[in-house]
């Protein structure tokens, strides 16, 4: 049963599936769709040299069944993100996310995510910029702090000098990350989880909406969560095992119970039809299945049979269908 919020946010904050390079594209959220109507979806980063070099626009295309969902922007120049901003809004984004908590190498080089919680000023003009030409929510996604900037003071003065420009909504990953010597997967893990400080940004900003992030892996750590912050943010756990979202409708919003695992595959195979004519390859949406029998009997067998199959040349929804039918067999 679910324990009250804090506040009455929208929503869409209470249950949401983090940004995550590399996992959740157009087809995952297409499938977390599938299973979920309520839960907020966000993009994996796209930074604003993609999207601009994008001449043909399929970068930011959004598929009307992914509402509610936002667009995580990675940038550092108030202009282009003001630019980038305009164009997910014109594409029907319900939320535009900067990312001011990614930790690898290569997004350090370009001057942005996590170092950027060492320039508030900067983030704060961002999203300035941002927030005069969106007309839906400008968002932050943030570490703790960065390095051995990890006071609470530090986060607090981050906190206070962005919102100060309208950004209302703060994601928190309740880790700070290391800007050298951990890879990105090593900064989800190593550096402790400290949930108390996120706890005391909504104690200490109560007008804001705080949602956490990291670490979680179970419902009953939702609700205890939603007891002190607005929303949770649930990212490898519900990647790992996507069924997991047939339990958000209705435990958090009053909706329906979710469909079955044989009824997603049914229905995500029409869409992987339709993409096929489009041209995109099978593994490209077979890849976000493979975990969809998460621990059940044949699971193994169901991951086997997609991966050695599914990059086959003329390789098609056949192949899910022939997964399907020995899984029910």
């Amino acid at each position: 049963m679910l324990l009250s919020p804090v506040i009455h946010c929208h929503d869409r904050d209470l249950f949401s599936v983090a940004p995550m390079i590399d996992c959740t594209d157009r087809h995952f959220r297409y499938l977390a769709r599938l299973i979920s109507r309520k839960t907020m979806l966000y993009t994996e980063m796209l930074t604003i040299k993609e999207i601009l070099c994008d001449k043909t626009g399929y970068a930011l295309q959004l598929n009307a069944i992914e509402h509610p969902v936002g667009i995580q922007l990675g940038g550092s120049d108030p202009a282009l993100l003001a630019h980038c901003t305009q164009l997910a809004v014109q594409e029907g984004y319900d939320e535009i996310n900067l990312n001011v908590g990614c930790p690898s190498d290569k997004v350090q080089q370009g001057g942005i995510g996590a170092c950027l919680m060492l320039q508030p000023k900067t983030v704060a003009a961002c999203i300035e910029a941002m927030v005069k030409i969106a007309t839906v929510p400008v968002t932050v996604k943030c570490r703790l702090g960065v390095d051995d900037h990890d006071s609470y003071e530090h986060l607090a003065e981050f906190i206070k000098v962005v919102s100060a420009q309208g950004c209302s909504k703060f994601i928190i990953h309740a880790r700070k990350a290391w800007l050298k010597g951990l890879s990105p997967k090593q900064n989800r893990e190593i550096p402790p989880l400290d949930y108390e400080r996120a706890y005391r940004l909504k104690t200490d900003f109560p007008h804001l909406t705080i949602v956490l992030n990291g670490g979680i892996q179970h419902f009953d750590e939702v609700d205890s969560h939603l007891v002190r912050v607005d929303g949770v943010m649930l990212g490898r756990a519900i990647y790992n095992n996507p069924y997991m979202l047939h339990q958000v409708d209705s435990r958090y919003f009053g909706g329906d119970v979710g469909i079955s695992e044989e009824a997603v595959v049914l229905a995500y195979m029409n869409y992987v039809e339709n993409e096929l004519v489009r041209g995109t390859k099978l593994t490209a949406m077979t890849r976000h299945l493979v975990k969809l029998f998460h621990k059940k009997p044949k699971a193994s067998y169901w991951r086997k049979y997609l991966g050695s199959n599914g990059s086959q040349k003329g390789a098609g929804v056949e192949i899910i269908q022939q997964a399907l039918e020995q899984m029910q067999g």
